[in-house]
């Protein structure tokens, strides 16, 4: 069984990486969890799993021309695996996006949950193409009406390609009226239930700096007890792994949305 999620916002600094990483370790006490920075032109999940000193990245498996294999980027951390990707800006020039579908394929016969860290904008192949090769999108978004706009052009672009809604984060929360302020438009223009309020949190800054994910470095802080609350209100659905593979590798490309 296998099922994909997209981590995706519409904008940078909603705390993507955060959530996604989050997310996974909470999953990851019921189920095999796969974690993939997709995010391959603005990466920095690697920094955020301690992982800034490997040697091989998602990067190297998206060349042309490349001996690297998928299990060679794959890193078990924090009870799951990481494929993080580099930072180069060469490496992401030479980077052919559409060998992700191929990487995700054979990273689906592992896993139950598979999370894809997903680019803030959609301008490109590679900041579409995890929103079309997931099964669900999980919506990370500040409770602003200019952050909600940003997300529904995701939202819009994910149900054009029949991606369906998980539902939506809410993250770096200062006020809890500010979520009952947006929740009535939240509700009308997204599928899926509110899964959490996360509080704004040094803790989260703190964790950033040592390397480590919020449910690490912090677990009993109130953020990472809403990102429980969010990984227990997912419920993942059982899909076949081969026929999930076979559908990320026959999966069609968008020039751009």
């Amino acid at each position: 069984m296998v099922e994909a999620f997209a981590v995706a916002s519409g904008k940078g600094g909603t705390g993507k990486t955060t959530s996604t990483l989050a997310l996974g370790m909470a999953l990851a006490e019921d189920h095999d969890v796969t974690v993939v920075d997709a995010d391959t032109g603005l990466a920095n999940l690697l920094f955020h799993a301690g992982l800034a000193d490997v040697d091989v990245t998602l990067h190297d498996l998206l060349l042309s021309e490349t001996d690297a294999g998928v299990e060679d980027a794959t890193y078990d951390r924090f009870g799951m695996r990481v494929v993080p990707c580099g930072t180069s800006l060469a490496d992401f020039e030479a980077a052919d996006p559409t060998r992700l579908r191929d990487v995700v394929a054979a990273l689906a016969a592992d896993a139950d949950v598979l999370l894809l860290d997903s680019p803030a904008a959609l301008g490109s192949k590679s900041a579409v193409l995890p929103v079309v090769l997931a099964d669900r999108i999980v919506t990370v978004l500040q409770p602003t009406i200019p952050a909600l706009s940003d997300a529904l052009k995701v939202g819009e672009y994910a149900r054009s390609y029949g991606t369906g809604s998980a539902g939506v984060l809410f993250n770096k929360v200062r006020d809890e009226g500010s979520v009952e302020r947006v929740a009535e438009r939240t509700e009308e223009y997204f599928d899926g239930p509110t899964l959490a309020t996360v509080p704004e949190s040094e803790a989260v800054h703190d964790a950033r700096d040592a390397g480590e994910p919020l449910l690490a470095h912090a677990p009993d802080s109130p953020a990472a007890a809403a990102f429980r609350e969010a990984a227990d209100a997912l419920t993942v659905r059982s899909g076949d792994s081969d026929a999930v593979a076979d559908r990320f590798r026959s999966a069609v490309v968008p020039d751009r949305p």
